[in-house]
């Protein structure tokens, strides 16, 4: 088993101990980070109803990103999802890292969708 391998399992382990006590409501859905080598996504979930109710991506469009470092593009999908959490009625929410550290761009999308109004 090569390097790569054990670090996805080693996260893959650590999101699992972390979704036992991390669950997203109705009233306090989960806001969930997955990043890849290149890009970051970003879910607001409810977990009782198994919906997604929000989403947001570096890949989107509509962000109009351009060439920029991958921590800003992570601040700008925070920032983005929280304005379509907002425009839902989402204001606060539980934070699921996924198994990464709160650190880089998953840090970096956190303060940005603190910033764009969403309470954890």
């Amino acid at each position: 088993m090569g390097n790569t391998a054990k670090k996805v399992l080693r996260r893959e382990r650590i999101h699992r101990r972390l979704r036992s006590k991390i669950s997203g409501t109705a009233d306090i859905p989960r806001l969930c980070v997955f990043r890849s080598n290149k890009q970051i996504y970003a879910q607001i979930i409810d977990d009782e109803a198994g919906q997604t109710l929000a989403s947001c991506s570096s890949r989107l469009k509509d962000l109009n990103l351009g060439p920029v470092a991958k921590t800003e593009a992570a601040s700008a999908v925070g920032k983005k999802l929280a304005e379509i959490a907002k425009s839902k009625g989402i204001e606060k929410v539980v934070f699921d890292r996924g198994g990464y550290k709160f650190h880089g761009r998953v840090k970096a999308l956190a303060e940005g969708a603190r910033e764009g109004g969403l309470n954890f």
